[in-house]
């Protein structure tokens, strides 16, 4: 199997896919589909394997490591058994994009009630399904004008860039929880809580959570300062 330099190793179909930057990701881009119904996957499939090749896109790898994006059908959400996609989304670092049932609003709704942040029409065509998984990739599904965030309501640091989910882990830092504790109470990996506070910190330009305190106190994000160790960074 390819070894990549971010220290990733993703083997694709025929194993001889080549590392590739798509963003900062290094390697070829697992996108698995997760659907019940053989149609939805071939058309998913059809449409990701007639990507240029140098995308490096794959639909299969290894069963020790996770893949890069997952494409969640949510007809899957009437089986009633949740553990995959929870996994997903709690313990891993995998961008999970849920594939709506535009008949079906109440099995979007459920998946979004498991963290599933990101969701696709399922008449989505190959260019568009091409320009979310390289959105994904990138981190800058925020922009994207196919993707859609299912909350869309105004939030505390919108005015600053911050982005929902962003906003939400700077006020649990806010509120003196560890990375570990956010993750719980969020329902995310830890390397996922990791990754908003960095983007956070960035678009608000700080370099510490005793910064960010002090930031979150002058915008709004808290009415009490909690103590925090200066330089603690994200852990």
């Amino acid at each position: 199997m390819p070894s990549c330099a971010a220290g990733r190793v993703v083997s694709g179909r025929t194993g001889s896919l080549e590392c590739r930057v798509v963003g900062e990701h290094h390697g070829p881009v697992w996108v698995q589909i997760a659907t019940s119904q053989p149609v939805v996957e071939l058309g998913l499939r059809t449409m990701l394997e007639g990507a240029d090749p140098a995308l490096g896109i794959t639909t299969t790898g290894p069963p020790e490591h996770e893949p890069d994006v997952v494409l969640y059908d949510v007809i899957l959400m009437k089986e009633g058994d949740t553990s995959e996609l929870d996994a997903w989304v709690k313990e891993t670092s995998t961008t999970v994009i849920a594939v709506d049932r535009t008949l079906r609003p109440a099995l979007g709704a459920q998946a979004r009630t498991h963290g599933v942040e990101w969701g696709i029409d399922l008449g989505i065509t190959a260019p568009e399904l091409l320009q979310v998984i390289e959105e994904a990739i990138a981190g800058t599904l925020e922009d994207s004008s196919v993707a859609q965030e299912w909350d869309t309501t105004e939030h505390l640091g919108q005015d600053s860039g911050l982005s929902r989910r962003e906003s939400e882990v700077l006020q649990l830092v806010l509120q003196g929880l560890s990375n570990q504790e956010i993750a719980e109470s969020m329902y995310l990996s830890i390397n996922s809580v990791k990754s908003y506070i960095r983007s956070a910190y960035r678009k608000i330009e700080v370099n510490s959570r005793s910064q960010a305190v002090i930031w979150g106190m002058n915008h709004g994000l808290a009415t009490q300062p909690e103590e925090q160790e200066d330089g603690a960074g994200v852990e």
